[in-house]
């Protein structure tokens, strides 16, 4: 058994796969998805779902490991962004090399701040460095560093 991917539902998946490329080196994994028939509204409990997106891989992570899956389905249903304390999957992590410069990047991209860049030792571990933003599209990203 092995984890295979997050998926996130996006209304524009390539401005969101672009976020994720541009700020997290993040790389398409081929096949382009063009999605839709009887098979997957059997599997999604929808009717007449039509989705377009791609997989990425993740940063650390070969062609083989977890991936990123963004798509847009032809019928979104949208909701109100969700906060850090909602039940539920609440935000994807990255582990990244200089905080501050990604949190930068991010936010130039196309990212809005939650929060602060934020130290806290932590016993036993070390130093974590870390800061919750929102992509694009309103998901909870925390970026972080041990040291």
């Amino acid at each position: 058994m092995r984890f295979a991917h997050t998926n996130i539902a996006a209304k524009d998946y390539k401005v969101l796969v672009q976020f994720y490329m541009d700020v997290f080196d993040c790389k398409i994994k081929l096949p382009e998805r063009n999605l839709s028939g009887d098979w997957l509204d059997r599997a999604t409990g929808l009717t007449s779902a039509k989705l377009q997106g791609v997989h990425l891989i993740l940063p650390g992570h070969g062609e083989k490991g977890p991936t990123l899956e963004i798509f847009t389905y032809e019928t979104m249903v949208m909701q109100d962004p969700i906060l850090a304390n909602h039940a539920g999957l609440t935000h994807l992590a990255f582990e990244v090399e200089d905080v501050e410069m990604t949190f930068k990047k991010a936010l130039e991209k196309g990212g809005t701040a939650l929060g602060k860049v934020t130290q806290k030792e932590v016993e036993g571990v070390g130093l974590l460095t870390f800061v919750y933003f929102r992509d694009p599209e309103g998901n909870i990203i925390e970026i972080q560093s041990w040291g």
